[in-house]
């Protein structure tokens, strides 16, 4: 019955098209594609959540069926492939299957939950939107969990800089508001003013606070590359550090409200050769 009732959807975006780097060049090869078919798995799901034609009930029915795949409960490879390609890659790498079941519960909880009230609410929701990403990838290496919080934070920070990023859009598509409302109150502005052509005063004190808050979690990232024992992934996550500082000054200075803010190819390259060359 569910092989029937689960519509497989194209993804909106592929893994060169996000804001870091997927399973690149420094990535041990025999890695690289378990880190792919974790991706595909996490996209399908948040592809799902934010359909703009699938009603409610339906995205959270598709969203269990593919944790349904996930924790076992269907053993079927036609019902939700992304999801039991994923599974089945967790079992050869003895990775658990939690991180992309955590990450399940933050698209649900999309679906639900269109608004935010502070700033606890909204760090809440990326550590498991967010910070499983990280996890998986310390753990598909091998490396300690107690640097788990360094990758969180710098997870957490990433997530909340797509949110700005997509502000907009997130807003006028999907009705979804990752602005913590609090802070528009103490600021005096207002959710309908996202879809306005340019950011107010007041909204853009909203977005300096928000990314203040930011960059201190960038700043609680110090030192995480070098904590990292595999030359591959701590090159890699340096580059990430490095395009989120980037993009972090870039929202300082340009407004997402009135245009699409993303790093240039010549930004990423420069973020690419500074993970090189310092690591």
């Amino acid at each position: 019955m569910e092989k029937e009732s689960f519509t497989r959807i194209l993804p909106s975006k592929t893994h060169r098209e996000e804001n870091f780097p997927v399973a690149s060049m420094f990535i041990s090869k025999h890695l690289r594609p378990h880190i792919h078919t974790f991706y595909l798995c996490a996209r399908e799901a948040d592809d799902i959540a934010d359909h703009t034609n699938m009603s409610s009930n339906e995205k959270l029915r598709q969203l269990k069926i593919f944790d349904d795949v996930l924790a076992e409960k269907i053993d079927d490879p036609l019902v939700a492939p992304k999801a039991y390609a994923h599974l089945q890659s967790a079992k050869k790498t003895g990775v658990r299957i939690e991180h992309a079941r955590n990450l399940l519960q933050a698209f649900t909880l999309d679906v639900k939950k269109t608004r935010y009230r502070n700033w606890s609410e909204l760090i809440n929701y990326c550590r498991f939107s967010a910070a499983p990403v990280g996890r998986y990838l310390l753990e598909l290496h091998g490396e300690k969990e107690v640097i788990g919080k360094q990758t969180d934070a710098l997870c957490i920070a990433l997530q909340i800089l797509n949110h700005l990023q997509d502000c907009k859009s997130d807003y006028l598509e999907l009705d979804r508001v990752y602005i913590p409302e609090a802070f528009m109150r103490e600021k005096g502005s207002q959710i309908i003013e996202l879809g306005n052509s340019s950011s107010s005063p007041s909204m853009r004190q909203v977005f300096n606070k928000i990314l203040q808050r930011t960059s201190d979690l960038l700043n609680n990232t110090s030192g995480l590359s070098c904590s990292i024992a595999n030359r591959g992934l701590r090159m890699e996550t340096a580059v990430v550090v490095n395009i989120a500082n980037l993009l972090l000054k870039q929202l300082l200075t340009d407004d997402p409200i009135a245009k699409s803010i993303k790093l240039s190819k010549l930004q990423t390259i420069f973020c690419f050769f500074r993970g090189v060359i310092f690591n």
